[in-house]
């Protein structure tokens, strides 16, 4: 059987990269993103602003739950008073939809998949876990820094395309936002973190690629990030600088979507929920 023939019975596979404040006009210009660019050249792919306040905590809550900050009542990253049991995400939604569903988590941020910490916005899911439908990989950047947490979240990551392919999986680097809040957005060590997790972005596609050469798959690779910095570092305010985010969606072994170009932060799940029927 051709790839192509594979492909046709298959549901897509989705894999969401989320990079933690990463100021896009800084990446692409620096030209310390080159894979980036050359993926933003073929993908669909369009700016928008996430709501204010900027911080990591209502900005991943609403993109991962596709709910607003009113519905999930995350406002900053300390998660007080959360309404995210009643908000599943991404991943949980997709196996829900249909329970031969596997799906991966993979963040060195913890209140994004920690169960023992202040959310997880990805829900635990024990039950899937043990059926091996879910696996989560939770690592402490706070404490360890991101730099280190970064590289092992992509080799785990890689791995697990490599080896299960996973339906829906999302794979979460928080190096840029670290260099932006010590450094700013204007200085070396950014640029130096941007071009690492560039690397880690080349190193998943080229794990996607090979799935689908090996197996006739269909995926869609997406990428966003939850809020910009302000030049001397740091966010939480309404300034366009803050707001500012995108979607890249590039399809590999099938085309790329077709998306509405003024899309809203909390419509990435209802967009990504279609996709995995194509």
């Amino acid at each position: 059987m051709s790839s192509q023939a594979a492909a046709s019975g298959q549901k897509t596979k989705i894999l969401l990269v989320g990079i933690d404040g990463l100021v896009l006009k800084t990446a692409l210009e620096s030209g310390h993103a080159p894979k980036l660019q050359q993926l933003k050249r073929k993908a669909f792919f369009t700016e928008f602003e996430v709501d204010a306040p900027t911080y990591s905590g209502p900005g991943w809550s609403t993109l991962l739950t596709g709910s607003t900050h009113a519905e999930h009542a995350v406002v900053d990253n300390r998660f007080i008073g959360h309404q995210l049991l009643h908000r599943p995400d991404l991943l949980s939604r997709a196996f829900y939809q249909d329970q031969t569903t596997t799906t991966f988590a993979a963040a060195g941020w913890p209140p994004l998949v920690d169960p023992s910490g202040l959310g997880p916005v990805i829900h635990q899911r024990r039950e899937q876990q043990l059926a091996y439908r879910h696996r989560v990989v939770v690592r402490d950047g706070e404490t360890h820094g991101y730099q280190s947490v970064d590289a092992e979240i992509a080799q785990a990551s890689i791995y697990a395309i490599e080896k299960a392919g996973p339906d829906v999986s999302f794979v979460y680097f928080c190096g840029a936002d670290e260099a932006a809040h010590v450094h700013g957005i204007l200085g070396q060590p950014y640029l130096e973190a941007i071009s690492r997790i560039d690397a880690f972005l080349a190193q998943l596609k080229g794990a996607v690629d090979n799935r689908v050469a090996q197996f006739g798959e269909k995926w869609l690779l997406v990428i966003t990030t939850d809020h910009g910095h302000v030049d001397e570092g740091g966010h939480g305010g309404d300034s366009p600088q803050e707001k500012a985010s995108f979607l890249l969606a590039l399809g590999v072994g099938r085309p790329s979507p077709e998306w509405p170009m003024d899309m809203q932060p909390h419509q990435l799940v209802e967009l990504l929920l279609a996709e995995r029927a194509r």
